[in-house]
């Protein structure tokens, strides 16, 4: 991730995607809580990251199964700021809620002590769930030092990190993958660590697996930190950390809005956690019926597939159809999975015995939703001269929505706002809507022209009305982490200034 002064900033023009956390910096003084106002010093250099939220126009959960995901980098973003200390301590200070929190550890534990292991650590978080936010810091800062070659003498001096975000939490819209982004590039460019976007991403996903616990695939991630301003980043998210195919730009007097339905969802939830695992279950016994060489290890399996390469998005849908679908269970419990197949090949989700999973939808999904996501992309390439692909861009997106409720991933709030857009329809310049990430709430994401930003408020202000939940609409794009890259505070350079004009909105 490229450093830059204050100076390079501005003369590149990035400095109005900087100014809220400048802005902050410079209001420390004036807390309520004393040890923010004191929290850095005026004569050590400052780090100060940026990264977004994201709005998953479509691929959203097909993403574990190596599909193709087109997703947007919001205006909304998290920054974090970062100084070194002369303690051997992760002190952090974050803003939920409109209220300051504070976390701190000794870093010595994390390379030596009970908590050395990414296990270790993880089960210390899950037993303080009032500070498992931290975890998706404090991870991070362990997985560098190991890739630093950190020995425990060299852990001195520590960090301190701040953090203000306007990215919602629990919206469907990444706010954890920006919170992890935007805090690994602070601390590895404090480190001097040489890490590209696209590495950065795969080490934040592998926090966010095996320190936070959350089963979540690469895309946010990806997107946080490898996305374009106005363009979709087109992800395929196989092998890790995916390949990207491109950005592709969205029309001019086209946009994709997004609505926040109120309800919060987590991607640790069940319901995600329960189709993720189904999606791999009826690979394992597609593999079987396919005659593939499946190999026991330990509680998981291993498969040799030249074919799909373990991906269920690369199945084509004809064979799917063909072969698979029908030999596929509707429903299915964990133990009798088990007891006919042993395992799966996910690293970070487990088959629970007692628990039904809906296996040939979950399966079903990724492989159509590789096919949506395809000629999504190609429609969208000839919509200036095709007004009418936009009502096909639109159904797509409505086949989607369809396809996560049917894996059991709908909530009676998106739901309603999937039906608002329908029934506006093109006469108010909207096309489609579909449920976003992991589903079970959140957002839903919206293509309609640029003219269509009343509609859209409208739609969200009857929404609140209808259900008493406020409706965060979102419609405005922000670079990704990489674009703007991470700003160096020299001792004694101005941290403030007048917003510049085109200052994004938050």
């Amino acid at each position: 991730m490229r450093v830059r002064t204050l100076p390079e900033i501005r003369a590149a023009g990035l400095d109005a995607w900087f100014q809220p956390a400048l802005d902050r910096l410079a209001g420390l003084h004036s807390e309520a809580e004393p040890r923010l106002r004191e929290w850095f010093l005026p004569d050590q250099p400052l780090y100060l990251a940026r990264a977004p939220g994201r709005l998953d126009v479509m691929g959203g959960i097909a993403d574990y199964s190596g599909a193709t995901v087109l997703e947007l980098p919001l205006d909304r973003a998290t920054w974090a700021l970062l100084q070194r200390q002369a303690a051997s301590r992760c002190d952090l200070a974050t803003r939920r809620d409109g209220r300051w929190q504070l976390f701190g550890i000794d870093q010595r534990p994390l390379l030596a002590g009970k908590l050395r292991t990414p296990q270790a650590l993880a089960k210390w978080f899950a037993d303080h769930d009032a500070d498992r936010w931290a975890a998706y810091v404090v991870g991070g800062v362990q997985l560098l030092f190991r890739r630093a070659g950190t020995r425990v003498e060299d852990v001195v001096p520590g960090f301190r990190l701040l953090f203000d975000s306007t990215v919602p939490e629990g919206s469907g819209v990444a706010s954890s993958a920006a919170l992890e982004v935007a805090a690994m590039a602070a601390v590895s460019a404090s480190l001097g660590l040489a890490l590209s976007p696209a590495e950065l991403a795969e080490s934040c996903r592998w926090v966010e697996n095996h320190v936070v616990g959350a089963p979540c695939g690469i895309m946010d991630q990806m997107t946080s930190a490898c996305g374009r301003r106005d363009r979709l980043l087109r992800l395929r998210c196989r092998p890790s950390p995916g390949t990207i195919e491109g950005h592709l730009a969205v029309p001019p007097g086209y946009r994709f809005y997004g609505i926040d339905s109120g309800i919060r969802h987590a991607v640790s939830g069940a319901d995600y956690g329960t189709v993720r695992t189904a999606a791999f279950m009826g690979y394992r016994m597609i593999a079987g019926l396919a005659g593939l060489t499946v190999i026991q290890d330990g509680a998981r399996v291993k498969i040799e597939d030249p074919a799909w390469g373990g991906c269920l998005a690369s199945i084509p849908p004809s064979e799917f159809s063909a072969r698979f679908e029908l030999r596929l269970p509707g429903r299915m419990t964990g133990a009798e999975f088990l007891a006919g197949y042993g395992g799966i090949t996910d690293p970070v989700t487990r088959v629970e015995p007692a628990r039904e999973y809906p296996v040939r939808q979950a399966s079903t999904h990724p492989v159509r939703e590789q096919a949506r996501v395809e000629r999504f992309a190609e429609l969208l390439g000839g919509l200036g001269g095709n007004p009418d692909a936009a009502v096909n861009l639109g159904q797509l997106m409505c086949e989607s929505h369809q396809s996560y409720g049917a894996c059991g991933l709908a909530s009676e709030g998106t739901d309603r706002l999937v039906e608002l857009v329908t029934s506006a329809g093109p006469a108010r310049g909207l096309f489609g809507a579909k449920i976003t990430g992991g589903g079970s709430g959140g957002t839903v994401a919206i293509l309609g022209t640029a003219e269509a930003d009343a509609a859209v408020r409208e739609i969200a202000s009857r929404y609140g009305a209808e259900t008493g939940r406020p409706a965060l609409v979102f419609s405005e794009s922000g670079p990704g982490a990489a674009e703007t890259g991470v700003l160096l505070i020299e001792p004694g350079s101005p941290t403030a200034a007048s917003p510049p004009s085109g200052t994004p909105r938050q």
